[in-house]
């Protein structure tokens, strides 16, 4: 018989896995607390360098120090990394990821997987689904950009399950030329970028890459400027193509006349890599006598799924 002094087993159960539950709790007055404070993103950069030269490997453009992760990444829901493949190696990799692209800098080869194999050369790009474990063989020196949603899942804790679209490649002859068809349309060259957006058949209502990663292929003609817009996705920008002379303006805000005021500048260099944080306003400028390309990939297919892209654009 139990006495009031002596609580019963059961109410001792009770307290001790209420304490348990309650441990983590924290509380926050809502005005001091609704914008906290968070690891910023920064500009960075990965040299062409690194793919250049060198053992077979992978380079990845990791932020996670500044970005106060413990797992890799580049921005809060990507990573990106170099390949550098040389020719008659073979190189393997892996992610836990729904969506991986790879964009071939150089080189030719071909790449493996439980799906199948495609050949691919140098201004390729391919998306695959899920974690798919791949063998990339280079048939001459190859570089690639990959880049996946590996940090996303790592965030959320979770394991690719379905497969929400197929394995997709796009050739560079044909990127290239829906590219020239946009560049000799009226007006082509007042617009805010000159590119043609990556979609898919599997994204029809978000006209992305994938159900998460968006690419833009945009030209910037010699003696051009592209005036700045912003977004709220983090791009991850490859310089494909560019003279010295082409380079973008990065910063917070922007005057009465569009102007970004004291803006970083990011150099163009082929084969590069750079990052532009969300919703900082960037322009782009080529101050030489060749046309340059870029090739950004952003998280933003899950923005606009979302409704929070909030792209803006300066214009006039």
């Amino acid at each position: 018989m139990t006495t009031e002094s002596q609580p019963s087993p059961t109410s001792q159960y009770r307290k001790k896995v209420s304490q348990e539950w309650e441990a983590d709790v924290r509380l926050f007055e809502y005005t001091a607390a609704a914008n906290p404070k968070m690891a910023a993103i920064p500009i960075a950069f990965l040299p062409a360098a690194l793919h250049q030269e060198g053992e077979t490997r992978i380079i990845p453009f990791d932020l996670s120090r500044a970005l106060e992760l413990p797992y890799p990444a580049t921005s809060p829901a990507l990573l990106a990394s170099f390949l550098r493949v040389r020719s008659g190696e073979t190189l393997p990799t892996q992610a836990s990821a729904t969506s991986q692209m790879f964009y071939v800098i150089r080189g030719s080869g071909k790449s493996s997987a439980s799906f199948g194999a495609i050949d691919w050369s140098e201004g390729d790009l391919f998306v695959v689904p899920m974690n798919a474990e791949m063998d990339h063989t280079a048939r001459s020196d190859a570089a690639l950009y990959w880049v996946s949603d590996e940090p996303l899942l790592a965030y959320l804790g979770v394991q690719p399950g379905v497969p929400r679209f197929r394995p997709t490649l796009f050739r560079r002859e044909r990127l290239l030329a829906e590219l020239e068809v946009i560049r000799a349309q009226s007006h082509a060259t007042e617009r805010n970028r000159m590119g043609i957006l990556l979609g898919n058949s599997a994204t029809a209502q978000t006209l992305t890459l994938t159900h998460t990663l968006w690419s833009l292929l945009n030209v910037l003609p010699a003696g051009a400027t592209q005036k700045p817009h912003r977004h709220n996705s983090v791009a991850l920008d490859l310089c494909i193509d560019a003279h010295p002379g082409t380079y973008t303006l990065i910063g917070e805000h922007i005057d009465d006349q569009g102007a970004i005021i004291n803006p970083q500048r990011a150099d163009w260099s082929s084969g590069a890599a750079f990052t532009t944080p969300p919703g900082w306003w960037h322009s782009h400028h080529n101050n030489s006598d060749h046309d340059a390309l870029v090739l950004p990939i952003q998280d933003a297919g899950l923005h606009t799924q979302l409704r929070t892209l909030d792209i803006r654009f300066v214009l006039g």
